[in-house]
């Protein structure tokens, strides 16, 4: 199914034309039939003689009414510039044909009107400044077709052209995620709201869950129309109506898409391939406030030049837009920039989840390269480079491409090692997902932090896995996937509740041992009253402690682990036999103070042994 967009100056003919070749009067609003001008986008459709349908939508031509004409114009196939043969080129001819132009609409037709209005040597005076318009232009070549919506001459040949030339246009792709930018939304009596717009990527149907986007409005697919007929589902490259359940009119407006939930973010900024409009009298200078229009949307947004100051006539440069308000855009939809007065230059995005970049980046620009022109391959890697860490459900549900073909790319690169699944074996939507690279950095950056770990505190076993994960500021999941990725290869081992390098052993010096010695004797000596004035430094008692000679039982309260073991061994037979115990008999038991039996019993409540009920403690 396809879809025909006229353009061309005001006044030439376009509604008039569309008229004729349907029956169907593009001009819905009073306003438009009183003073016969196309303000607000038209829309019609067209048997053609081989037995299929199209549609077409009707463009203003008035240069006030240029952002309306934008917003039809962007899921065009082919385009139907109408040019009156009594004027010729005039301004906004010069204006859509760059619109058609940089949006990349490769077919269309040319439709002298008025035909019957002119002398035959103006009318190919008419034809020839046709074809020399579009010399250099994605319509150089398109047939010229002389007509008149009065007369009806030259109508079949027109209907032809198009017909041949639609054949030459490829079908609208289809990847299964169908997006319906609105161009108008409206109350239907009986049926409530109506949404309308050209379906593009995929199918919709009756029933459908959908979501409508900037927003995140949620709705459900009450009925389809399409060509004033009812249907079930509804086919990409199709004009459609979709009566929306559960949305008031209010709540929509043009340039919000309908597409199916969780896949699409809208963007806030967008990486860019800019072309400048060849006859633009001015560059495009850095840091312009411009309006973007992509699909039927409309979007105030501020031109940072990536690789220049500025972007003269005709030549292009990489780009990022700022947006000040959200936009339902994907990789790969090509859009237009205006200021007040003039359309100034578009291209294609190339990427709508961008972060800031440095101007004049080599990097910088030789990905965006990348993301432009590369393979599948090139392509998915760039774009899990930029995301990383990645899960890989996610990843499928938002990638430019066919489903099928980004999730077989995925498979190809973890084969190849240029992506590392953490989840190791086969792909699942669960899969976590680094470049290898990517992979590479924050292995040596998880490295370093347990190098300088172990300089700082030679005698620990290894970082706490807590703080290791803090460091590299990594979701729990992520973090236990990767570290047991590291484990598995050998780069790293588990020591208990923290994380070392391989071959690393606590070890103390001879005068460390001496001092070790001498505080373990001191400990012994008042077993359950130990001294508490002889503390050591606090990374010798870690290194005690991970070596099983202490046990800290409270602030500045550490027994000796013998002790230990027996002040918890002798506590729990007397709670077997007597059920219950209190801090004064614990303190008498071992002939020790209230601070040393106290620091016990809490330290075996916090352990689950005991529990306290009153002034008494028993067995858990």
């Amino acid at each position: 199914m396809y879809v025909i967009g006229t353009a061309g100056h005001v006044d030439h003919g376009k509604s008039a034309l569309v008229l004729a070749l349907t029956g169907i009067d593009p001009d819905r609003l009073r306003e438009e039939k009183e003073r016969g001008l196309t303000i607000d986008l038209g829309f019609a459709w067209l048997g053609l003689p081989g037995g299929g349908e199209v549609s077409i939508v009707d463009v203003p031509g008035h240069e006030r009414f240029i952002k309306n004409m934008l917003a039809g114009v962007g899921g065009i196939d082919l385009a139907l510039l109408v040019i009156a043969a009594d004027e010729g080129v005039m301004p906004q001819t010069r204006e859509h044909l760059a619109i058609i132009d940089l949006l990349g609409i490769a077919h269309g037709v040319v439709a002298l009107t008025k035909a019957d209005l002119v002398e035959p040597d103006l009318l190919e005076l008419a034809r020839a400044d046709a074809e020399e318009v579009i010399l250099g232009t994605t319509l150089e070549g398109a047939p010229v077709i002389a007509c008149s919506a009065v007369t009806r001459e030259g109508l079949d040949e027109l209907v032809a052209a198009l017909e041949a030339q639609l054949a030459l246009a490829p079908a609208g792709r289809d990847i299964g995620r169908p997006r319906l930018p609105l161009d108008r939304a409206f109350t239907m009596p009986g049926f409530g709201t109506v949404v309308t717009g050209t379906l593009i990527d995929g199918s919709l149907r009756t029933g459908q869950e959908v979501e409508v986007l900037p927003g995140g409005l949620r709705s459900r697919v009450r009925g389809l129309q399409s060509h004033g007929r009812k249907v079930e589902s509804a086919q990409p490259g199709r004009r459609t109506a979709v009566n929306l359940a559960g949305l008031a009119v209010e709540e929509l407006s043009r340039g919000m898409v309908v597409t199916t939930p969780g896949w699409l973010r809208p963007a806030t900024s967008l990486d860019v391939r800019l072309r400048a409009v060849g006859y633009l009298q001015r560059p495009v200078r850095h840091n312009l406030s411009v309006t973007v229009h992509t699909g039927s949307a409309e979007v105030e947004g501020k031109v940072l030049l990536l690789d220049r100051d500025e972007l003269p006539p005709g030549e292009t440069a990489w780009a990022q837009i700022r947006l000040a308000a959200p936009l339902a855009a994907i990789k790969g939809d090509r859009f237009i920039i205006r200021d007040p007065n003039d359309t100034l230059g578009g291209g294609r995005i190339i990427d709508t989840q961008a972060g800031r970049h440095r101007r004049f980046h080599s990097p910088t620009l030789a990905a965006l390269e990348a993301l432009e022109k590369g393979s599948p391959e090139e392509l998915v890697a760039t774009a899990i480079g930029r995301l990383e860490p990645v899960e890989a459900g996610g990843f499928l549900k938002q990638a430019a491409m066919e489903e099928t073909l980004a999730r077989e790319t995925l498979r190809t690169l973890i084969e190849t090692g240029e992506l590392v699944s953490l989840n190791g074996g086969g792909l699942t939507g669960t899969s976590i997902l680094y470049t290898k690279r990517g992979f590479e950095a924050l292995t040596a950056r998880a490295g370093d932090a347990l190098a300088a770990y172990h300089r700082q505190s030679p005698l620990r076993r290894g970082m706490p896995r807590e703080e290791l994960r803090n460091r590299l500021g990594l979701p729990p999941r992520v973090f236990e996937k990767a570290l047991a990725r590291w484990v598995a290869l050998g780069g790293m081992a588990e020591v208990g509740g923290a994380v070392a390098l391989p071959g690393h052993e606590p070890a103390l010096s001879a005068e460390q041992e001496a001092r070790a010695q001498a505080f373990l004797s001191a400990l012994r000596a008042t077993p359950f009253s130990p001294a508490t004035d002889k503390l050591v430094g606090e990374e010798l008692l870690a290194y005690l402690e991970d070596r099983g000679d202490i046990v800290r039982v409270g602030d500045g309260v550490i027994f000796a682990a013998g002790a230990y073991r027996e002040m918890v061994d002798r506590v729990t037979a007397h709670l077997r036999e007597r059920k219950t115990v209190t801090l004064a008999q614990v303190r008498d038991m071992f002939g020790t103070s209230r601070k040393y039996a106290q620091a016990l019993l809490e330290h075996l409540d916090a352990k689950r042994i005991t529990r306290r009920t009153g002034d008494e403690r028993v067995l858990r």
